[in-house]
């Protein structure tokens, strides 16, 4: 849709309120305090930027019920015929219950309700929960809330439009009234304001509404200079201020604007996001046609779980019972045969007992005096005595009365049961790896998983563009890049110089996890340029290494310094060994990205021009003179201060863990002449970004995308990426700007 087609919308929605199309009786739930719950009257705005009624405010400060009254003389309390007299206030039931709830109110609140101080300043705000700090002045120094008056005055009117305002100055018959004047505090009909504001005179230049009750003047007076009017507005703080406190005041050095500029900008955003409101009505009645149906399928689905676990622990209640009978019937079975085995060992013991005739027949055998006789009846006698004598001697239970082989474990069972879930664990929440993750055109975004973490069947990624706080409006949705499986994934498209929020969360069973923290990156400034290290310019095989990709280079001392080693005199520097990009820029704006590994001596980093390179490459120098090359990089980039025309190169210092800022170059960003100001910390990742119609070069901190210098450079003919090395070093190029050139060199081998 067009801005022409938007205007048009609006202004059609703006005529439909203003015809009373859209009932003014909606926003009621926008005008009601949140501790009395009714219509505001007389709103002050906390600092906060929450309202809250006058009345409410004071009954917030006050101690007890009665103080309430008793202080309040000017309020409807006071007024021995209000209805609010006689009634206890709701407001104050509501100040009960905070003052009941102390345990979990804020420790200002706290202090200030249960102080025996009989003035309290602190209160907690009723919306947000902020405690609100009113300081010595107290209620006066907030402001009164004229807009949202006006409007609980409207709705009040509208609420009783059955009920006119009729003229106050018309004789019988009484008109109805079609204007109020602020100014004379009077309503007239159309016929009574022409004969008391005639054209002409003082009275016609009154200021005049429609149809109201409430005459109170609308002037904002600042709450520190109580006869001063505002008339600015304070961008830090965020509220009108009048000149006093501009000139030496609590704002004095706060940046303010004037009060119209502050309208015009504030009712501008007002009414870009009411717009894009309305304009989003369709898309609403949508969004909440699509809630009904998913409320339909989330009653459903959710009485059918229920089925489900019912029928679940039904058929685990029926197992452990099919279960729990049986073991009882094992142990019934047991329990019975041991008492039997026990009974008939009990009614064995006891017929030797009732054969007690035996020892007695024994003893009268005994008496027997002839041998032969004696024998021949005590050899049987003898037999059954040993017999029971044995018995004795050898007691045995027919039956063991312990029941060890019943006794049943369950602990395991009970871990199970305690266990017992749906069986669809919430995944935790990726962790964004910040170290591994890079964002240029393209973001390769790279997370790990909590050690603990269940195993999951994909993450989604989400990402949207992160704008100013002025253009919140604009702030883009969230892309989802759903079905990734491993730990990281690729966005594409993603626009320059501009800063992006990425989440990710996991999905198992189709239950999707909490995201992870938020995670910021800022996109080059440029589309990436591509290249890799150009092994036929500027290399040297004697002293540089390249990767077999050419991604990366590495400085070592090679066999032609070893044998020069005799003629290198103590104290003399070495030759810096330059190698360029192998593709060059002769039009546009490009970044590209770097690193240089922390053990380097000293790399130097930039552009170069090919105008001049083959001239400096072929010209032989004596590699042990200390003059072989200007740029030595001993005095941290000093030579810069006199740039020779001659040299092809533009370069910033980086060794040691520093990063050199030249001096003398004019073109330093954020920095200055002093030493302190030129040596920063090397970033983990550098970038470079050439603009070649301004004839500028800029280097970044990659990961932020700070800029730290940036300096003007002669671009005549074409521009290349240039390294120079120096002692022990390396510096491998992003992935990002090798891997589709290295990808197509690859296809071509």
């Amino acid at each position: 849709m067009s801005d022409s087609e938007d205007m048009t919308e609006f202004g059609s929605i703006v005529e439909r309120i203003t015809k009373g199309e859209v009932p003014i009786r909606n926003i009621e739930r926008e005008l009601i305090c949140p501790i009395c719950k009714e219509l505001f009257t007389h709103p002050l705005i906390l600092p906060c930027q929450h309202s809250v009624c006058h009345k409410c405010v004071k009954e917030l400060l006050l101690l007890n019920h009665e103080d309430s009254f008793s202080t309040d003389a000017g309020s409807e309390s006071s007024n021995p015929g209000s209805p609010r007299s006689r009634v206890p206030s709701p407001s104050m039931e509501r100040l009960d219950r905070l003052v009941r709830s102390g345990s979990t109110a804020s420790p200002s609140w706290r202090r200030s309700s249960f102080s025996v101080t009989p003035r309290v300043t602190t209160f907690p705000c009723p919306g947000c929960q902020h405690d609100i700090d009113l300081g010595e002045r107290g209620i006066s120094m907030l402001f009164r809330n004229f807009t949202l008056e006006s409007i609980v005055e409207r709705y009040r009117q509208a609420a009783r439009a059955a009920i006119a305002i009729m003229c106050n100055m018309c004789k019988p018959p009484v008109q109805e009234a079609t204007k109020s004047c602020m100014d004379c505090k009077a309503s007239y009909c159309n016929e009574c304001f022409k004969t008391y504001h005639p054209w002409g005179t003082p009275k016609a230049q009154h200021e005049y509404v429609g149809p109201t009750t409430n005459f109170r003047p609308k002037v904002l007076m600042c709450p520190e200079h109580e006869m001063e009017k505002v008339n600015m507005y304070c961008e830090v703080c965020r509220r009108p201020v009048c000149h006093l406190c501009k000139l030496g005041g609590s704002h004095a050095n706060h940046k303010v604007t004037s009060m119209s500029s502050a309208y015009k900008i504030l009712k501008e955003k007002l009414s870009k996001s009411i717009h894009y409101l309305i304009s989003k009505e369709d898309q609403v009645r949508t969004q909440i046609s699509d809630l009904e149906v998913l409320i339909n399928q989330t009653q459903e689905n959710g009485e059918l779980a229920e089925r489900q676990v019912n029928e679940h622990f039904e058929c685990l209640f029926d197992i452990l019972q099919e279960r729990k009978d049986e073991m009882l019937r094992s142990i019934v079975q047991s329990k019975s045969r041991r008492l039997e085995q026990l009974q008939s060992q009990v009614e064995e013991y006891q017929g030797m007992l009732e054969n007690s005739g035996l020892v007695g027949y024994a003893q009268e055998v005994l008496k027997e005096t002839d041998q032969s006789c004696f024998v021949q009846t005590a050899k049987q006698l003898h037999t059954r005595i040993q017999k029971a004598t044995e018995s004795l001697k050898m007691f045995h239970p027919a039956a063991d009365p312990a029941f060890d082989e019943f006794v049943l474990d369950v602990s395991k069972e009970e871990t199970l049961l305690k266990e017992l879930s749906f069986g669809r664990r919430v995944p935790e929440p990726p962790i964004i790896d910040e170290t591994r993750s890079c964002v240029y055109n393209e973001g390769l975004i790279c997370w790990k998983l909590p050690e603990d973490s269940v195993p999951t069947d994909r993450q989604v990624l989400e990402y949207r563009k992160v704008v100013a706080e002025e253009h919140e409006e604009e702030e883009g949705r969230w892309q989802v890049c759903d079905g990734v499986f491993g730990p990281s994934t690729l966005v594409c498209d993603l626009d320059k110089d501009s800063t992006y929020s990425f989440r990710v969360r996991s999905c198992r069973d189709r239950v999707y996890g909490f995201y992870s923290p938020e995670v910021t990156f800022h996109t080059p400034p440029a589309p990436v340029f591509g290249f890799l290290f150009n092994e036929k310019c500027g290399f040297s095989p004697e002293r540089l290494v390249l990767s077999k990709g050419r991604d990366a280079v590495e400085s070592m001392a090679g066999l032609a310094f070893l044998l020069a080693s005799e003629r290198v005199q103590t104290g003399s520097y070495i030759s810096l060994d330059y190698i360029i990009g192998d593709t060059g820029i002769s039009q546009g704006r490009h970044f590209w990205a770097f690193r240089v590994e922390p053990s380097s001596y000293l790399v130097k980093v930039g552009v170069a021009s090919d105008c001049k390179l083959q001239e400096w490459f072929h010209n032989p120098r004596d590699t042990s003179s200390p003059r072989y090359d200007h740029d030595s990089g001993h005095d941290s980039g000093s030579e810069d201060a006199c740039y020779e025309l001659s040299q092809p190169f533009t370069l910033v210092t980086v060794g040691m863990g520093k990063l050199f800022i030249p001096k003398g170059s004019g073109g330093a960003a954020g920095t200055s002449g002093d030493q302190g100001d030129r040596v920063l910390p090397v970033p983990r990742r550098i970038g470079v970004c050439l603009d070649y119609e301004r004839g500028r070069v800029y280097f970044y901190d990659a990961d932020t995308m700070r800029c730290l210098y940036e300096r003007q450079v002669e671009c005549t003919g074409t521009m290349y990426p240039a390294f120079g090395l120096m002692g022990g070093g390396a510096v491998r190029l992003e992935e990002f700007v090798t891997a589709k050139r290295t990808a197509c060199a690859e296809t071509h081998q």
